[in-house]
Protein backbone atom coordinates (compact mmCIF):
# COMPACT_ATOMS: atom_id res chain seq x y z
CA UNK A 1 0.00 0.00 0.00
CA UNK A 2 1.11 3.41 -0.59
CA UNK A 3 1.16 6.75 1.37
CA UNK A 4 1.95 10.36 0.94
CA UNK A 5 2.40 12.37 4.17
CA UNK A 6 -0.07 14.92 5.39
CA UNK A 7 -0.49 18.67 5.13
CA UNK A 8 0.65 18.90 8.65
CA UNK A 9 4.40 17.87 9.30
CA UNK A 10 4.67 15.02 12.02
CA UNK A 11 0.90 15.10 12.28
CA UNK A 12 -0.96 11.96 14.59
CA UNK A 13 -1.56 10.48 11.09
CA UNK A 14 1.59 10.51 10.00
CA UNK A 15 3.54 8.98 13.22
CA UNK A 16 0.86 6.57 13.02
CA UNK A 17 1.84 5.60 9.90
CA UNK A 18 5.56 5.72 10.42
CA UNK A 19 4.75 3.40 13.22
CA UNK A 20 2.88 0.57 11.32
CA UNK A 21 5.75 0.76 8.77
CA UNK A 22 8.25 0.13 11.60
CA UNK A 23 6.38 -2.41 12.86
CA UNK A 24 4.97 -4.38 9.53
CA UNK A 25 6.66 -3.20 6.97
CA UNK A 26 3.95 -3.11 4.16
CA UNK A 27 3.52 0.49 3.82
CA UNK A 28 5.48 2.55 0.75
CA UNK A 29 5.70 6.07 1.53
CA UNK A 30 6.68 8.62 -0.97
CA UNK A 31 7.52 11.89 -0.14
CA UNK A 32 4.72 14.02 -1.21
CA UNK A 33 2.29 16.09 0.98
CA UNK A 34 -1.46 15.33 0.53
CA UNK A 35 -4.04 17.73 -0.62
CA UNK A 36 -6.91 17.88 -2.80
CA UNK A 37 -4.82 20.07 -5.35
CA UNK A 38 -2.37 17.78 -5.54
CA UNK A 39 -3.63 14.18 -6.53
CA UNK A 40 -2.42 14.91 -10.25
CA UNK A 41 1.33 15.45 -9.07
CA UNK A 42 0.59 12.35 -6.54
CA UNK A 43 -0.50 10.64 -9.37
CA UNK A 44 2.56 11.55 -11.41
CA UNK A 45 5.04 10.31 -8.46
CA UNK A 46 3.23 7.35 -7.71
CA UNK A 47 3.63 5.72 -11.50
CA UNK A 48 6.74 7.04 -12.04
CA UNK A 49 8.10 5.63 -8.52
CA UNK A 50 6.34 2.21 -8.96
CA UNK A 51 7.76 2.50 -12.65
CA UNK A 52 11.65 2.44 -11.56
CA UNK A 53 11.06 0.19 -8.39
CA UNK A 54 8.82 -3.04 -9.92
CA UNK A 55 8.91 -3.84 -13.44
CA UNK A 56 5.27 -5.23 -13.78
CA UNK A 57 2.59 -5.64 -16.63
CA UNK A 58 0.53 -3.18 -15.34
CA UNK A 59 0.18 -0.40 -12.33
CA UNK A 60 -3.02 0.17 -10.92
CA UNK A 61 -4.18 3.31 -8.87
CA UNK A 62 -7.10 2.78 -6.20
CA UNK A 63 -8.51 4.75 -3.44
CA UNK A 64 -8.63 3.40 -0.53
CA UNK A 65 -12.36 4.03 0.17
CA UNK A 66 -13.83 1.05 -2.78
CA UNK A 67 -14.18 -2.44 -2.23
CA UNK A 68 -11.78 -4.38 -4.86
CA UNK A 69 -11.61 -8.01 -5.29
CA UNK A 70 -8.07 -8.99 -6.14
CA UNK A 71 -8.41 -11.76 -8.03
CA UNK A 72 -11.24 -10.13 -10.36
CA UNK A 73 -8.49 -7.70 -11.03
CA UNK A 74 -5.76 -10.09 -11.94
CA UNK A 75 -8.01 -12.19 -14.09
CA UNK A 76 -8.87 -9.20 -16.13
CA UNK A 77 -5.49 -7.51 -16.27
CA UNK A 78 -4.38 -10.89 -17.46
CA UNK A 79 -6.57 -10.98 -20.63
CA UNK A 80 -4.93 -7.70 -21.53
CA UNK A 81 -1.16 -8.57 -20.84
CA UNK A 82 -0.15 -8.98 -24.74
CA UNK A 83 -1.34 -5.57 -25.50
CA UNK A 84 0.65 -2.59 -26.01
CA UNK A 85 -0.63 0.63 -24.45
CA UNK A 86 -3.60 -0.22 -22.62
CA UNK A 87 -5.10 1.69 -20.26
CA UNK A 88 -8.22 0.24 -18.37
CA UNK A 89 -11.05 1.64 -16.20
CA UNK A 90 -14.20 2.47 -16.10
CA UNK A 91 -14.54 5.20 -18.97
CA UNK A 92 -17.01 8.51 -18.98
CA UNK A 93 -17.37 11.47 -20.48
CA UNK A 94 -18.31 14.25 -17.67
CA UNK A 95 -19.06 17.95 -18.44
CA UNK A 96 -16.40 20.25 -18.22
CA UNK A 97 -17.69 22.41 -15.25
CA UNK A 98 -17.31 26.27 -15.52
CA UNK A 99 -18.79 27.57 -12.94
CA UNK A 100 -16.93 28.40 -10.52
CA UNK A 101 -18.70 27.33 -7.28
CA UNK A 102 -18.97 23.33 -8.74
CA UNK A 103 -17.76 21.10 -6.64
CA UNK A 104 -15.50 19.51 -9.82
CA UNK A 105 -14.58 23.53 -11.28
CA UNK A 106 -11.99 23.41 -14.35
CA UNK A 107 -10.69 26.67 -14.45
CA UNK A 108 -9.19 25.59 -18.02
CA UNK A 109 -12.64 25.31 -19.60
CA UNK A 110 -12.12 27.53 -21.94
CA UNK A 111 -9.83 24.83 -23.84
CA UNK A 112 -12.71 22.31 -24.43
CA UNK A 113 -14.65 24.36 -26.57
CA UNK A 114 -17.92 25.94 -26.00
CA UNK A 115 -19.20 26.40 -22.65
CA UNK A 116 -21.53 22.65 -21.53
CA UNK A 117 -19.04 20.46 -23.82
CA UNK A 118 -17.51 17.37 -22.19
CA UNK A 119 -14.25 16.23 -21.47
CA UNK A 120 -12.87 13.40 -23.72
CA UNK A 121 -13.12 10.09 -22.78
CA UNK A 122 -11.52 9.39 -19.24
CA UNK A 123 -11.10 6.50 -16.25
CA UNK A 124 -12.99 7.32 -13.58
CA UNK A 125 -10.36 8.08 -10.60
CA UNK A 126 -11.61 5.34 -8.32
CA UNK A 127 -9.89 2.61 -10.01
CA UNK A 128 -8.11 2.32 -13.13
CA UNK A 129 -4.70 0.44 -14.46
CA UNK A 130 -2.30 1.09 -17.44
CA UNK A 131 0.14 -0.86 -19.00
CA UNK A 132 4.15 -1.00 -18.25
CA UNK A 133 4.35 1.04 -21.66
CA UNK A 134 2.31 4.10 -20.32
CA UNK A 135 3.82 4.05 -16.40
CA UNK A 136 6.93 4.41 -18.59
CA UNK A 137 5.80 7.23 -20.62
CA UNK A 138 4.62 9.41 -17.43
CA UNK A 139 7.65 8.47 -15.55
CA UNK A 140 10.00 10.11 -18.72
CA UNK A 141 7.36 12.82 -19.50
CA UNK A 142 6.24 13.48 -15.92
CA UNK A 143 7.87 17.53 -15.77
CA UNK A 144 5.76 18.61 -18.75
CA UNK A 145 2.91 16.56 -18.52
CA UNK A 146 -0.32 20.00 -17.96
CA UNK A 147 -2.13 18.93 -14.77
CA UNK A 148 -5.76 19.75 -15.15
CA UNK A 149 -8.22 20.67 -12.08
CA UNK A 150 -9.04 17.03 -11.79
CA UNK A 151 -7.10 13.69 -11.26
CA UNK A 152 -8.62 11.48 -13.71
CA UNK A 153 -8.79 14.10 -16.45
CA UNK A 154 -5.45 14.69 -16.24
CA UNK A 155 -4.26 11.18 -16.74
CA UNK A 156 -7.05 10.54 -19.39
CA UNK A 157 -5.04 13.55 -21.00
CA UNK A 158 -1.67 12.40 -21.32
CA UNK A 159 -2.58 9.71 -23.07
CA UNK A 160 -4.61 11.27 -25.70
CA UNK A 161 -2.23 11.79 -28.37
CA UNK A 162 -1.07 8.44 -27.96
CA UNK A 163 -1.87 5.10 -29.96
CA UNK A 164 -3.75 3.60 -26.54
CA UNK A 165 -6.33 1.07 -26.44
CA UNK A 166 -9.14 2.82 -23.83
CA UNK A 167 -11.47 -0.08 -22.30
CA UNK A 168 -13.89 0.61 -20.67
CA UNK A 169 -14.85 -2.20 -17.52
CA UNK A 170 -17.96 -2.04 -16.12
CA UNK A 171 -16.73 -4.56 -13.48
CA UNK A 172 -14.49 -1.87 -12.29
CA UNK A 173 -17.59 0.73 -11.27
CA UNK A 174 -19.96 -1.73 -9.65
CA UNK A 175 -22.63 -0.19 -6.94
CA UNK A 176 -22.13 -1.20 -3.59
CA UNK A 177 -25.07 -3.72 -2.27
CA UNK A 178 -26.93 -4.60 -3.59
CA UNK A 179 -25.45 -4.13 -7.05
CA UNK A 180 -22.76 -5.94 -5.99
CA UNK A 181 -24.07 -8.31 -4.43
CA UNK A 182 -26.55 -9.27 -7.04
CA UNK A 183 -23.85 -9.52 -10.27
CA UNK A 184 -22.02 -11.92 -8.12
CA UNK A 185 -24.87 -14.19 -7.75
CA UNK A 186 -25.43 -14.13 -11.29
CA UNK A 187 -21.85 -14.84 -11.52
CA UNK A 188 -20.73 -11.45 -12.56
CA UNK A 189 -18.47 -10.67 -9.85
CA UNK A 190 -17.46 -6.99 -9.67
CA UNK A 191 -13.85 -5.78 -9.81
CA UNK A 192 -14.92 -2.55 -7.73
CA UNK A 193 -17.83 -1.26 -5.84
CA UNK A 194 -18.54 1.89 -4.34
CA UNK A 195 -21.64 4.40 -3.81
CA UNK A 196 -21.94 6.82 -6.45
CA UNK A 197 -22.97 9.47 -3.65
CA UNK A 198 -19.96 9.28 -1.97
CA UNK A 199 -17.45 7.96 -4.80
CA UNK A 200 -16.29 5.46 -2.44
CA UNK A 201 -18.06 3.04 0.35
CA UNK A 202 -20.22 5.73 2.11
CA UNK A 203 -19.85 5.48 6.19
CA UNK A 204 -16.44 3.04 5.10
CA UNK A 205 -15.61 1.99 8.74
CA UNK A 206 -19.11 1.04 9.61
CA UNK A 207 -20.11 -0.98 6.30
CA UNK A 208 -16.79 -2.15 4.75
CA UNK A 209 -17.15 -5.37 6.23
CA UNK A 210 -20.50 -5.67 5.09
CA UNK A 211 -20.12 -4.92 1.51
CA UNK A 212 -17.23 -7.42 1.47
CA UNK A 213 -19.51 -9.99 2.88
CA UNK A 214 -21.75 -9.73 0.25
CA UNK A 215 -19.68 -8.76 -3.02
CA UNK A 216 -16.43 -9.87 -1.67
CA UNK A 217 -15.00 -12.74 -4.23
CA UNK A 218 -14.82 -16.22 -2.26
CA UNK A 219 -11.28 -17.26 -1.18
CA UNK A 220 -10.71 -20.37 -3.32
CA UNK A 221 -11.48 -18.10 -6.37
CA UNK A 222 -8.36 -15.56 -5.36
CA UNK A 223 -5.71 -18.03 -4.64
CA UNK A 224 -6.38 -19.73 -8.40
CA UNK A 225 -6.76 -16.16 -10.08
CA UNK A 226 -2.92 -15.72 -8.29
CA UNK A 227 -2.26 -19.05 -8.95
Amino acid sequence: MVFFYSTTSNSILDQAIDSEEAQYKDLFILDHVEGYHELTAKTQIFFSTAFAKWDAKFYVKMDDDIHVNPGMLATTLRRHMSKPRVYVGCMKSTPVLSQKNAKYYEPEYWKFGKEGNKYFRHAAGGIYAISNDLAAYISANRLILHKYANEDVSVGSWFIGLDVEHISDSAMCCESPPDCELKAKAGNMCIASFDRSCGGVCKLEERFKDVHKRCGEDPIALWSAQY
